[in-house]
């Protein structure tokens, strides 16, 4: 029996299927704790490395050092651990690839670039980490996510999204606000009124279209809210529901469950999708009929995909479904 790998994007490019979960550390200590929950919880959220905030100013060289050497390490069991470098207009930024690349490359799930002003900056540091690449003789590319929040990447949003090798447009909400010069209030940098506020609502929208018209994964900003599970769960579920966002950031190892549960499918649609994949499979793909209506490759498509966010977010799948498709 075929696999829907092999069928459902034949001569097209396939979605990426991230987990919803972006957890940022800066610090050596921070950054062992969120590999030790990652191995207890399993692969269901990244880790970023943040070279950008977490180093000192004068010791950028050591800092990512040390990033490349967690990286490499046993504790990262899923190869699951990426890292944000400094903006194209600090002097370090190139020396953070070589270190990263040339040190821990091959275990690079992906790279984060933050504060690009145009898509010109994505392209030059997307040139150079391919550049570096090669001297390192690394067999792949490895995947970027570019963050928005700054005026000029928000206007070039389309541009940035179509890119070779984006995989992830990541909103920063906290830039994006301070870059207003005090016309966006500073309640616009939690709920609700970073989901209502119109300027930055209207970014969200912007992101979060670009990313999923050009085939890449729009990651949500981080809520300030530390404690409140609750409080937590509505902002990511408002993320996900209203805003079409598929991934969100965290910045304190208690966001990282509530940011799971809210961005999980509906479990009676994973259930439907299992059924309808197994039926279709029996069919080697053709149309068929569930529960009284017609599916073909298209609908297909759509439940393949959900079902493998289920399964990135900690879904437990049915039996079959697991066995068939992800065995």
């Amino acid at each position: 029996m075929r696999h829907p790998n092999d069928v459902l994007f034949a001569g097209e490019k396939p979605f990426p299927i991230l987990p919803a979960v972006d957890h940022y550390a800066g610090s050596e200590k921070l950054i062992t704790k969120a590999l030790a929950l990652q191995q207890e919880m399993g692969p269901v959220f990244d880790i970023t490395c943040d070279c950008e905030d977490g180093a000192h100013a004068g010791a950028e060289a050591e800092h990512a050092q040390m990033c490349a050497a967690l990286i490499m390490g046993e504790e990262n069991r899923f190869n699951r651990v990426g890292v944000r470098i400094h903006d194209v207009t600090h002097p370090h930024w190139e020396k953070d690839l070589e270190i990263l690349v040339g040190q821990a490359g091959s275990r690079l799930p992906f790279i984060t670039l933050p504060k690009p002003r145009s898509a010109d900056d994505v392209r030059r540091q997307i040139l150079v980490l391919r550049q570096t690449e090669a001297v390192h003789g690394m067999k792949h590319n490895i995947p970027v996510h570019v963050l928005i929040e700054t005026h000029g990447a928000l206007r070039e949003v389309w541009e940035i999204a179509a890119l070779d090798g984006v995989e992830s447009l990541d909103f920063g909400l906290m830039d994006f606000v301070s870059g207003h010069h005090g016309a966006i209030p500073g309640s616009a940098m939690k709920s609700p009124g970073q989901f209502e506020h119109p300027l930055v609502a209207r970014a969200k929208c912007e992101i979060a279209a670009a990313a999923l018209g050009c085939g890449v994964v729009p990651a949500h900003n981080v809520t300030t809210e530390l404690k409140d599970t609750d409080y937590i769960h509505a902002d990511a579920r408002r993320a996900r529901q209203e805003f079409g966002y598929l991934r969100m950031w965290s910045i304190h190892p208690n966001q990282i469950q509530p940011i799971l549960a809210a961005m999980r499918p509906d479990f009676s649609e994973v259930e439907a999708a299992g059924e309808i994949l197994c039926a279709s499979q029996d069919a080697d793909w053709g149309p068929i009929q569930h529960g009284g209506k017609l599916h073909d490759r298209a609908s297909y498509r759509y439940y393949w995909e959900l079902t493998k966010r289920a399964r990135a977010t900690g879904m437990e799948l049915p039996e079959p479904v697991s066995q068939r498709f992800f065995s």
